[in-house]
């Protein structure tokens, strides 16, 4: 298991590509607290740097798997798929982070310092099918 620096949270070492399809795309899913912009009226730019910082560190994170080495190939860099998802709450969060940890998913959990204020996860480049199963309850982010 890699450990990733930014924010204090784990990053779980990606388990690599696999084969690729067009039906089964290699995709990093980012997922946002949606409390922070209807609770907390957090302002939509603050909260889409939230996103950046946790999509970045588990890039980063997991830059060695072959799955990521894929995602940022030269041949895929500008054919990149994310899904941006939400969530209701900073504990509904923490608990998707452990589900994707007892599962062996890649991700980020992007955790603000020094409040300890957990506000977005991202997975590392993975599989939708490894992935989308884990996250079929999360809406679409509409930001509204």
């Amino acid at each position: 298991m890699a450990t990733a620096a930014a924010a204090g949270s784990e990053a779980v070492a990606a388990e690599g590509a696999g084969s690729g399809s067009p039906d089964d795309p290699l995709l990093q899913y980012v997922v946002l607290r949606r409390d922070l912009w209807t609770d907390l009226s957090w302002p939509l730019g603050s909260v889409v740097a939230q996103g950046c910082h946790a999509a970045t560190a588990a890039l980063w994170g997991s830059r060695e798997a072959a799955a990521t080495l894929e995602y940022c190939s030269p041949e895929n860099i500008d054919h990149m798929h994310k899904v941006v998802l939400e969530i209701k709450s900073e504990v509904q969060l923490r608990n998707l982070a452990a589900k994707l940890s007892e599962a062996g998913v890649a991700y980020k959990l992007w955790v603000e310092q020094p409040e300890d204020f957990a506000t977005c996860l991202a997975t590392a480049p993975n599989r939708k099918s490894a992935v989308a199963p884990l996250l079929k309850k999360l809406k679409l982010c509409k930001g509204t």
